[in-house]
């Protein structure tokens, strides 16, 4: 009898533990806006790249979503699919020159609270085109940057 009581006791507590521990929790929103920037060398062909901007909320002090040039021009995306585990977009074209990314974050969460700055939370391969020619491509890591 006694051993019975513990085996219901040891089920019941297993029970709890998976449901509170996978089954019906809440799931952790995934919230990566902000700016990511390469880590390391700037790659050849990607010197003008100054990096991707995912900036869903409308501010003025925050640089408009898209591709941020090193010269302060913004190249908004024509398409984009975010999710943690894939990560697309192309840009629209401005004079000519174009990119298009497709990768994977490597951390999930709330980035503006959850990621350090110096952390790399984004790996893929950057494409950079020129009238829709492949004109550079690298496999990157960027770190995160919430803004200030």
């Amino acid at each position: 009898m006694k051993s019975a009581l513990v085996a219901a006791l040891v089920i019941g507590l297993t029970g709890l533990t998976l449901a509170s521990g996978v089954v019906g929790a809440p799931q952790r929103r995934f919230n990566p806006d902000g700016s990511f920037w390469i880590i390391g060398d700037t790659p050849k062909g990607f010197e003008d790249f100054g990096g991707i901007n995912l900036n869903s909320h409308r501010n003025r002090r925050l640089p408009a979503s898209g591709i941020n040039l090193t010269n302060g021009v913004v190249i908004r995306f024509k398409t984009i699919s975010i999710a943690r585990e894939k990560f697309t977009f192309t840009s629209n074209t401005r004079r000519g020159i174009s990119y298009r990314f497709s990768g994977r974050f490597l951390k999930g969460g709330t980035f503006f609270s959850d990621i350090s700055d110096d952390d790399a939370v984004l790996e893929g391969t950057l494409t950079k085109l020129s009238n829709g020619r492949v004109i550079a491509q690298a496999k990157l890591l960027f770190s995160y940057f919430g803004g200030t």
